[in-house]
């Protein structure tokens, strides 16, 4: 398996029936056949389940990952069902099972039977499911086979062998239930990550399939782009699609889903109606290792609420005793433009302390991030020490680490281990195989890092920032892909780093990761400071309304 193979990194099933036609798959199967097999009872009956698993048991080949066991039930056409449960519990693996990727991608054994609208997928080729189900992965940009958006949205259609005239009939209406037309014809490459996912979701409707699955696909969007996410999975809903969504980000959905199935070890643990979910008190949810469903409830489990009556507000927001990094005269332009991508003229980030700097897509919160650690020759700025000292661009880049994003272009070795080794300033295996520990990542010490879900991978590269002993840390949406439980870990550890003098910045769309972890909040909008201020009950409230509730 590759390194883009680990990490969901596969074309959107969009595209399978281009791969499947490498094997054979497509050669007698065209738009027309198509139709006809949906006509001749590919659609379900009344009262029958569209998705159904029955007594369903998949383990990988090389038992790289965990599989499922036994998982039994049915999915009836138009209900959005919620796969939730901790990172590594099977979700993954059930929309693989859903979508055929296992066992026609995926190998494995598999036992028991996975059927869509009747017809078993262990025994169906890989493009007629593809017909049947489309995909939509955590990184949408995974999944996109070609330069512009008139071209993706075409993609599968083409590969479908329909008329042109049908192809750009249903390119203009998909364009305009998703909003995108402005889009259209535009490069992908240049795209926010919220444009980027709703290309995606509008490519895999194009085709019109049946069913939809969705793997972690609020996990790197802003609060404006799960509104818009939200508004994709509600018109799926309307238009009587089944959709599977696998998420830990659990407030967006509030109000849409019309059941849960809560994974644990590989199993379908419990089974909850929407209200039941909802419903959940604060103790049981926090036992179940699930996130708050509404943003008052975000506000409740971190105690909040107790704090806004506290007479005791000075001391939250107080700035450390240490003294703070001081930035003076930020600035970015980009090649070719003459309007500066980000200004700041000062800001402080108190040491001992952790920064939140928030803010929607394309604010330039990234572009500050590269200007704080000196990744660019063309930031100009200064970051000045506690101490005085004036740090420029070549010392910023040995006072910083940074936690991309995406975690895939920062692990480099053959292990788990040998990942926290290489980034310490001198080897010592007994504190790199602590740092593990603490962030439950032991077992897998001899693993390939791109061998682990994406979850994982982002805790062993947080587990390289905290070896590697600098005095900056710089963490971009390091809760991507994380549960309740790991995003508390990490909080505690970026907690630990701040108590141990470290200054930590935490670029984040995550409101109950901010909450959790974070002194203060720096919002970003426009490549200017809009607004900086303590997180304390009146700025953790102000920060849950700016990244929560227009998605809910």
């Amino acid at each position: 398996m590759t390194a883009r193979d680990a990490d969901n990194g596969l074309p959107g099933i969009a595209s399978a029936p281009l791969r499947a036609q490498s094997h054979g798959d497509m050669q007698d199967f065209s738009s027309e056949q198509a139709g006809e097999n949906l006509r001749n009872g590919d659609m379900p009956s009344a009262g029958k389940s569209i998705l159904a698993f029955d007594h369903v048991s998949f383990a990988y080949g090389g038992g790289s990952h965990a599989g499922v066991q036994d998982i039994s039930g049915g999915i009836e056409t138009g209900e959005v069902i919620l796969l939730c449960g901790d990172s590594g519990c099977g979700k993954t693996t059930i929309t693989r099972l859903a979508n055929g990727l296992a066992p026609h991608y995926f190998e494995g054994s598999l036992q028991g039977h996975v059927e869509v609208a009747g017809n078993d997928n262990a025994h169906t080729p890989l493009a007629r499911i593809a017909r049947r189900v489309g995909s939509v992965f955590q990184n949408p940009k995974s999944q996109f086979f070609t330069l512009n958006v008139t071209g993706e949205l075409a993609f599968a259609c083409e590969n479908f062998e329909m008329s042109p005239e049908d192809i750009r009939s249903r390119i203009d209406g998909t364009a305009g239930d998703f909003r995108i037309e402005s889009l259209l014809d535009r490069g992908i490459a240049q795209m926010s990550g919220g444009q980027k996912q709703r290309v995606a979701c509008a490519s895999v409707s194009t085709a019109e399939p049946q069913v939809l699955v969705l793997d972690e696909p609020s996990s790197n969007l802003d609060a404006r782009s799960i509104a818009d996410l939200r508004q994709i999975v509600r018109l799926w809903k309307k238009q009587g699609k089944t959709v599977l969504i696998a998420e830990h980000r659990l407030y967006w959905l509030d109000g849409l889903i019309d059941r849960a199935w809560y994974i644990a070890d590989g199993r379908i643990a419990r089974e909850m109606s929407a209200e039941q979910l909802h419903d959940l008190d604060v103790h049981e949810r926090q036992t179940l290792g699930l996130r708050p469903v509404t943003g008052e409830q975000i506000v409740q489990t971190l105690g909040l609420t107790d704090r806004l009556t506290s007479c005791d507000e000075t001391s939250w927001g107080a700035h450390s005793k240490d003294g703070a990094y001081r930035i003076s005269d930020f600035s970015y332009t980009y090649q070719g433009q003459r309007v500066p991508a980000l200004h700041i003229a000062g800001a402080e980030l108190p040491q001992g302390m952790v920064t939140a700097v928030t803010g929607f897509n394309g604010a330039g919160k990234s572009t500050f991030a590269r200007c704080l650690q000196g990744l660019d020759r063309r930031c100009h700025g200064t970051l000045i020490a506690p101490s005085g000292e004036r740090l420029n661009r070549k010392r910023r880049l040995k006072a910083c680490f940074t936690v991309l994003q995406d975690v895939n272009c920062e692990l480099f070795t053959e292990s788990v281990l040998y990942e926290v080794l290489l980034a310490q300033p001198q080897e010592r295996r007994d504190a790199a195989v602590d740092i593990l520990k603490q962030l439950d990542l032991q077992t897998y010490a001899d693993r390939h890092p791109l061998s682990l879900s994406g979850g994982q991978k982002q805790r062993v590269a947080i587990a390289a920032a905290v070896a590697s002993e600098r005095p900056i840390i710089i963490f971009d949406e390091p809760t991507s892909g994380l549960d309740m439980r790991h995003m508390e870990q990490v909080a505690a550890l970026i907690r630990r780093l701040a108590d141990m003098g470290r200054t930590v910045v935490v670029v984040t769309h995550d409101a109950e990761f901010a909450l959790a972890a974070c002194d203060r909040n720096i919002t970003i909008s426009g490549g200017s400071i809009q607004d900086a201020y303590d997180l304390n009950a009146e700025g953790s409230r102000k920060l849950v309304e700016a990244l929560v509730a227009c998605a809910e």
